[in-house]
């Protein structure tokens, strides 16, 4: 069944709605307005988490509801429900019909049409019974306290999502989009004596669970989730001052994601409250920087069909060899900035309006080999994976912890590092960049970003990167 079937089956047979009607209250309702549209959700989400050797929890989830969004020039009237019905369209008309009273807009072009899928829309949920799920997260507890007699706790959690969505426009164009989305997570926790450090290996993306439940692959999580745990156990205080980092490959673009993706969205810049307003066209970066925002990739969790308003995703080149080359917008931000839509408009749920937001957002590779890199360093830190970070989009200022990180001495990888924190400015850092490696890498597909209070699914990418000043946080002067 198309994804335009299945959402018609889930709102208009199975919830009863008429769409004539409904199209008509819509149009009615964002008369004079400038843009807007209904948003109809249906969502079912489910989690198992395995802990200390059991089912420690279980959980599955069905909600739906609608959004109606009335935009005129910049102010936006929202309203939403989460009941399905044609009585509570009608509530969420008239509320925000006063958002354009007195007003007389112009009707936006709505979206260009589009047929690609980017993923299967089958149901994650239904392909495995739940008993062989809690079977599964039993071998795979199993396995990791075989692995090594430092193992001392393990967790695993594994989490589906499978939403339906359909826009309707007031000139009754309507989009559609079924979206599966699953996640396996490892974290392991290894002692010796008295010390205790954590590892934790995630993979996930918009498709069915078959893949990730694979023993091969499992196994190679747990493997990797306990390499990380162990390495820490032999890591020794950082020391702090500023000096080159280098930056591995793959998730550690989630610093790119922070300190710079956010600075690159076009409310910021439409407000000019980003570090990035006014810059178009100008030098923010090294020669060889080139970042982009990809939501058209293949069944990777930042990915969409569609955005939340219907616009279809693109690859969209922020920076181009060091150039600013453009920002990332949903279609208010871009009608007030006299620009292009760039597919990114995205909400949480039904509850939220679409703010501009990323999908799969990395610096393309360069033609540095990641061992000549670290070889060119007399000393420094080489960060390969992070935890959390904290970001200030107005200057740009952030602190990263990083879960993993080395000390490299007379270009050679060293001792494993505690307590590292990288302490900086994003387009600061961008400036700095003197080394872009080869091996480019997109996350595994772990990526959750939060802004205005509505958290999102998203990719990340990096190829190995050489940052040459960035401030260092430790344990030792």
């Amino acid at each position: 069944m198309s994804n335009a079937a299945t959402a018609d089956e889930l709102f208009f047979n199975r919830a009863g709605l008429d769409r004539a009607r409904t199209e008509a209250i819509v149009a009615d309702a964002l008369d004079g307005a400038d843009d807007g549209e209904l948003f109809l959700e249906y969502r079912q989400t489910e989690s198992l988490v395995f802990d200390d050797g059991r089912l420690k929890s279980a959980s599955f989830d069905t909600t739906q509801g609608l959004g109606l969004r009335a935009v005129a020039d910049e102010a936006t009237g929202y309203a939403h429900a989460s009941e399905l019905s044609e009585a509570a369209i009608k509530r969420a008309a008239q509320t925000v019909r006063a958002v354009r009273a007195g007003y007389a807009g112009e009707l936006a072009l709505g979206p260009s049409k589009t047929d690609r899928t980017l993923y299967a829309p089958d149901n994650p949920l239904e392909q495995v019974p739940f008993a062989d799920k809690v079977k599964l997260l039993g071998e795979i507890d199993g396995y990791a306290r075989g692995r090594d007699p430092r193992v001392r706790q393990v967790m695993i959690s594994l989490l589906g999502e499978w939403q339906a969505v359909q826009i309707i426009r007031p000139d009754g164009a309507a989009a559609a989009d079924i979206r599966p989305l699953v996640r396996l997570n490892v974290s392991i926790v290894a002692g010796d004596g008295e010390r205790q450090e954590t590892g934790a290996h995630g993979v996930g993306g918009r498709r069915g669970y078959d893949l990730y439940l694979e023993p091969e692959r499992w196994r190679a999580q747990v493997d990797e989730a306990l390499r990380q745990a162990l390495v820490n156990l032999d890591s020794v205080p950082t020391p702090a001052g500023e000096m080159p980092v280098v930056l591995g490959p793959g998730w550690p673009g989630i610093l790119l994601h922070e300190a710079i993706g956010h600075g690159l969205e076009g409310d910021f810049n439409r407000k000019k409250t980003s570090a990035f307003s006014g810059l178009l066209g100008e030098r923010v970066a090294a020669p060889g920087v080139t970042v982009v925002d990809d939501g058209t990739l293949d069944e990777r969790r930042g990915s969409l069909s569609i955005d939340d308003e219907g616009t279809p995703t693109d690859r969209t080149v922020l920076i181009e060899d060091g150039i600013l080359k453009g920002y990332l917008q949903d279609r208010m931000n871009a009608r007030l900035m006299g620009m292009e839509p760039t597919g990114n408009g995205r909400r949480e749920s039904f509850a939220h309006a679409p703010l501009p937001r990323m999908t799969n957002t990395f610096m393309l590779a360069g033609d540095r080999a990641p061992e000549e890199i670290i070889r060119s360093l007399k000393r420094g830190v080489y960060a390969v994976n992070f935890g959390g970070g904290q970001v200030d989009i107005t200057s740009g200022k952030f602190v990263f912890s990083a879960s993993e990180a080395y000390l490299i001495e007379d270009g050679k990888v060293g001792a494993a590092l505690r307590g590292a924190s990288l302490i900086g400015n994003g387009p600061d850092v961008l400036t700095r960049v003197t080394a872009v490696g080869n091996d480019f890498a997109l996350d595994p597909g772990i990526g959750t970003c939060g802004k205005d209070g509505q958290g999102v699914p998203v990719g990340v990418g990096l190829p190995t990167l050489l940052v040459d000043g960035i401030t260092v946080g430790g344990t030792q002067a």
